[in-house]
Order: structure tokens, then C-alpha cells, then sequence
């Protein structure tokens, strides 16, 4: 069966609050992530803020009635926040680029797909369905540098990685989409 991805821009997405927390446990409980059900029901909680936010948009992907991915976004604010991951970013591009090639770009915050299904191009689909209006064809995303799989899928959806964490592996990097009129200007790693 193929999925059918469907989108929601606003807070009819919240009927589905229950199959996006199953789905946010079974692709990030796992290594590399690490994550624990506290913080699946974190995600879970804070989805009726987040389908508040500017730009919201959503992709679910259906296997007959059951979600097994899904990805949200949003509209990255001006001037940039300073909460979660953020400040990492920052330091990465340093303030004239954080501005000019993040601020007002579509923010890739989730993409998760189950286990199973790994592999079968979900993902890629699903990033596209959120992508695909981006303003001016500019989004952007972080992932962790300790997520060496996350880091290539995106390189081979051809997204461009635009800050290097150290040698160590610590940190996070942004990935800017193929789209993004600023990619060409990102430093290369070394």
C-alpha cells in the first residue's frame, strides 16, 4: 500500500495527537536519539502551541487509518528565539547569517517516521509535502551531529549542511534545503 500524506495548517492536526506521540516514540526512543516517553508526551503536549504558530504546517503520513510519519514546520521568527536549540544555530552562523537565511525561512521542526517504513522514501515525501511552499524556497532544519543517518538522508534529499560542529561530533548542524537561495554561500566543511 502506498501512504497517503495528507496536510494541516491548523489545529485540526490535534485529532491526531495520540498516532503522532506513538510515531515520536518509536522513531526517537531509539539510538541515536535517546529519547524517553517523558519526552514523547512533551512533543505531544506542546502540539496545540505549535499549530498556533506563524507559517504552521503539518504532513501525516496514512497507511490506511494509521499515521506512520509525519513532519511539522513553521515559520522561524524575527528577531531569532532563544530557547531549545537555537542559540546553537546562532552560534554556528553567526548573527548576519542566522538573520538573513533563517528568520522568516520555514523551520523543519519534527520528521519522524516509524521503523518499519524506514527506507521506502517516506520521509523524503514528507519533508517535500512541508517544503514544497516554503517563502522564496527557503527552509531550514537542525539535527544532531551524533545522528550520522539523519545527517546523510538529508544531504541525499539534497539539503546543505551549513554549520560544522567539531571534529568530536558535538553539537548540532543546520541544513539548509535545496531551494534555499543562501546554500550556495555555506561554508564547506573542511
Amino acid at each position: 500500500m502506498n501512504p497517503e500524506i495528507r496536510t494541516f495548517k491548523d489545529a485540526g492536526l490535534l485529532a491526531h495527537t495520540t498516532a503522532l506521540r506513538r510515531v515520536y516514540a518509536d522513531a526517537f526512543c531509539a539510538p541515536p536519539w535517546n529519547e524517553d516517553e517523558a519526552q514523547a508526551a512533551e512533543f505531544a503536549e506542546r502540539l496545540p502551541v505549535d499549530v498556533r504558530r506563524p507559517g504552521f504546517i503539518a504532513a501525516l503520513a496514512f497507511a490506511g487509518p494509521e499515521v506512520i510519519g509525519f513532519a511539522t514546520a513553521w515559520t522561524t521568527l524575527t528577531p531569532f528565539p532563544t530557547d531549545r536549540c537555537y542559540p546553537q544555530a546562532a552560534a554556528g552562523l553567526g548573527p548576519g547569517h542566522t538573520a538573513d537565511w533563517l528568520c522568516g525561512a520555514r523551520e523543519i521542526d519534527e520528521l519522524a517516521v516509524r521503523p518499519d517504513a524506514h527506507g521506502t522514501g517516506l520521509a523524503g515525501a514528507l519533508l517535500d509535502a512541508v517544503t514544497e511552499d516554503a517563502p522564496d524556497g527557503r527552509s531550514w532544519l537542525l539535527t544532531s551531529a551524533h545522528a550520522p543517518r539523519a545527517m546523510a538522508f538529508y544531504r541525499r534529499q539534497g539539503w546543505t549542511q551549513a554549520t560544522h560542529p567539531s571534529p568530536d561530533g558535538k553539537g548540532i548542524a543546520v541544513f539548509l534545503s535545496p531551494r534555499h537561495p543562501a546554500r550556495s554561500l555555506a561554508v564547506l566543511p573542511l
